[in-house]
């Protein structure tokens, strides 16, 4: 029960008016002294030197409002990507906007700090869902609450896709596209197959969005943590040192050699010629005769954890090449993943920095879409560690988003936010019953119509709201039309009308349509 001695005087003087007044008139009047203690307790919030007047009306940091045609572009973008998830055969699943809190945090370590969390509501300490996003990496939304959902539900195999929100609380970088609340798809493969196979598959994908969205020339990064965990080794890093170098790693795409280097020794303890050691090995990148290269390294291919991991990424660029997609694929072996549940083929895909147009900047927005293979989260959840294979990708909507809104500001696209196909419209007074049946009959037919909302309005701004908002058809009806018993239909591009009979107006709409 809230302190009485924190009410504000104005609203103590409202609620003993009401105790003073007869139990009748207090009835009477219970709606507006609600609404009067409702307005004192709100203004008793109030710090004393805040007024109203300087409130100031604004999204939260991190976030933004979208304009009907930044959606539109939004949804062209969904559209794609959905439509390549659903090509493959992907089935859409959905989870709570929020999980419990140690569901996320027990999973995510050291990054949970970055979690928003919820106020105790009814019993459970509950968390936003999130999604860790380095500068250098992209991770996904959705592994750890599809991994929850796998193994609640017993599920050993399944081909999902999932959009939604998520969030982050850290400072954003709105210029690159990030942003603390934001969308993301995740598209993610659950079962024991045979090796590489489903993994080849999330790449091929993560080609076809990219192809599909335009975004201009883009490279598909590969690597392996057991590759990575194995060159450690070899190399002489400590195992107690493996997390803090491989963050180290994953910053070379930002950073020289000689940065990280410095790092590592410097920073985190490493010793110089281990440091030494393990450069030789990730600044290496290129493609199959890479893996094959490493594979007759004296040292690494002592290393059984390397080994495996070599062996599968020779398979994955074998499968990529009959898929058609290998040339854009390179294996990276400073790409170096933060997060600990992955366990086998890691990816990034980065934008290259040549504009698709003269006239264009290059726009740094980091990587765009990133995945891999994590087989042990389901088992972390599962009451007997029952492990479910997993493989997946996530594509950063956000940052796809901030490339093609440059575009539209350098060429200036005009952009329809509605699919209206017709426009009802009368050039005489009283004429909207005949509207009202004409628009209703066109809808019935599922055609996309509207009407002006006035009784009689003026033929001239009806055309123009149809030239402005791209409106192709305009059906006019009149005292003429009515007598002969036709509509006249009208084309907005060339201006011309024709007469149509009644009857077979819905027919010829759905014609020109076609």
């Amino acid at each position: 029960m809230p302190q009485l001695g924190l009410l504000h005087w104005r609203a103590w003087t409202v609620l003993l008016g009401q105790l003073r007044r007869p139990p009748g008139a207090v009835c009477i009047r219970a709606v507006r002294s609600h609404s009067q203690v409702a307005e004192a307790l709100f203004a008793s919030q109030l710090k004393p030197d805040q007024e109203k007047s300087n409130f100031i009306i604004k999204t939260p940091k991190g976030t933004r409002d979208l304009s009907p045609q930044q959606m539109v572009v939004r949804e062209k973008i969904l559209d794609v990507v959905v439509s390549c998830f659903k090509r493959h055969g992907a089935k859409g699943l959905d989870t709570p906007a929020f999980e419990l809190k140690e569901v996320l945090t027990e999973k995510y370590g050291e990054d949970c700090g970055l979690i928003y969390d919820l106020q105790d509501q009814g019993g459970e300490l509950l968390s936003l869902r999130y999604d860790l996003t380095y500068p250098s990496s992209l991770t996904y939304l959705c592994e750890v609450p599809f991994a929850r959902y796998l193994a609640m539900n017993k599920v050993k195999k399944m081909k999902r896709y999932h959009v939604g929100k998520v969030w982050r609380r850290e400072s954003p970088t709105i210029v690159q596209g990030r942003y603390r609340e934001f969308y993301q798809c995740d598209f993610d493969i659950a079962g024991q197959f045979d090796p590489m196979i489903p993994d080849a598959e999330c790449l091929k994908i993560m080609c076809e969005i990219l192809s599909g969205l335009q975004l201009g020339d883009f490279l598909i990064k590969v690597n392996d943590r057991r590759i990575l965990d194995g060159i450690f080794t070899v190399c002489g890093v400590p195992e107690s040192k493996f997390h803090a170098i491989c963050s180290s790693v994953d910053k070379l795409d930002k950073m020289s050699w000689k940065d990280v280097r410095h790092e590592m020794v410097v920073k985190k303890g490493l010793a110089p010629e281990v440091a030494d050691r393990i450069g030789d090995y990730v600044q290496c990148h290129g493609g199959i005769s890479l893996v094959e290269q490493m594979f007759q390294d004296p040292v690494l291919s002592q290393n059984k954890q390397a080994l495996e991991g070599l062996g599968d990424l020779k398979l994955l660029f074998e499968y990529l090449t009959l898929f058609g997609v290998a040339e854009k694929v390179s294996f990276d072996l400073s790409l170096a993943r933060g997060l600990d549940y992955y366990t086998g083929v890691i990816y990034e895909a980065v934008l290259l920095q040549t504009p698709v147009h003269a006239e264009e900047e290059p726009l740094n927005v980091g990587s765009v879409a990133a995945g891999g293979r994590y087989d042990g989260l389901v088992g972390m959840f599962d009451p007997r560690g029952h492990k479910v294979p997993c493989v997946g990708l996530s594509i950063g909507v956000e940052r796809i988003f901030s490339i093609v809104e440059q575009r539209m500001k350098i060429f200036g696209e005009k952009i329809r936010t509605t699919e209206t196909q017709v426009f009802v419209a009368t050039p005489q007074k009283n004429f909207l019953q005949e509207r009202l049946k004409l628009i209703a009959e066109l809808w019935d037919a599922g055609i996309k119509a509207e009407l002006m909302y006035k009784n009689n309005p003026k033929l001239l701004p009806q055309l123009h709201y149809c030239e402005n908002m791209g409106i192709p058809l305009v059906v006019i009806i009149g005292e003429q039309e009515l007598k002969e018993g036709v509509i006249k239909l009208r084309s907005v591009a060339s201006r011309e009308e024709v007469a149509i009979k009644r009857e077979n107006l819905v027919a010829e709409i759905q014609k020109r349509l076609s």
